[in-house]
């Protein structure tokens, strides 16, 4: 009784109410039946509003993340719109606009998770390796696994950087992508100081071709069909990389 008065005036005891009505009168009035089966549907519609509405910020945020990320793994990014992210989130365009102001401010927010997520996961991989050799092996492969579960994530940066105008997202990737090379900058330099790398490594250039060989593997998977073609030709090419840079003693 109690779960009932509280959900009577709210948009889940509204619901509830019509879907009992419409049982109820469907065998005995089909064409009421059919009248209610659209109300119905109006009535989940604004139960579902109702619940996504009321979300935390940081809770809204992330699921405004995941479905543009989902919807990036489906179709070209640049082709993403806030309708679609509404749909995707069950959401209103107007509702999805009283949390960001525009469709820059959604990607932004899109660069920003996978900025922190990208490198929080590439941390974790360096700091659970005994040599820098085996650290750059495992952040080779950590990223490749983060591409392998979020596919859209390479087309999204892509697409950024190819931008012409100077854009918050934009920035963001360009950040992203100097944070990623100082990591292994520091890398490259532990490596020559215990022996393990080629002193005379050109560090910008071991960068490069590390970065350049994550996104040869995207390209072969794109071209392929399969983001799994990466995992299981990721090991054989970072041999390749890393007879390059190692130290011949």
């Amino acid at each position: 009784m109690c779960r009932r008065l509280k959900a009577e005036g709210t948009a889940e005891g509204l619901f509830l109410q019509h879907q009992q009505f419409f049982k109820k009168n469907w065998l005995t009035n089909p064409v009421q039946g059919i009248i209610d089966s659209n109300q119905l549907l109006t009535f989940m519609e604004a139960y579902m509003n109702s619940s996504n509405k009321h979300l935390p910020a940081e809770e809204r945020r992330a699921v405004t993340v995941e479905a543009v990320v989902e919807l990036a793994g489906e179709q070209n990014p640049s082709e993403i719109t806030t309708a679609a992210i509404a749909k995707r989130m069950g959401l209103t365009q107007g509702a999805l606009f009283r949390h960001f102001p525009n469709k820059d401010a959604i990607l932004q927010a899109v660069m920003e998770w996978v900025a922190e997520r990208l490198m929080s996961r590439i941390e974790k991989a360096v700091h659970a390796e005994p040599s820098p050799l085996a650290a750059l092996e495992s952040m080779f492969m950590a990223h490749v696994d983060f591409i392998t579960e979020h596919p859209g994530i390479p087309r999204m940066l892509f697409g950024e950087l190819q931008r012409s105008e100077e854009t918050a997202p934009k920035r963001m990737a360009q950040t992203l992508i100097r944070r990623y090379g100082e990591r292994l900058n520091r890398l490259f330099e532990q490596g020559k100081t215990c022996g393990e790398l080629d002193g005379k490594l050109d560090n910008e250039a071991a960068a490069t071709l590390f970065i350049g060989t994550i996104q040869g593997l995207v390209m072969q998977s794109l071209i392929a069909g399969d983001v799994s073609h990466m995992r299981r030709n990721a090991p054989k090419v970072f041999a390749i990389y890393q007879r390059g840079i190692r130290s011949a003693s």
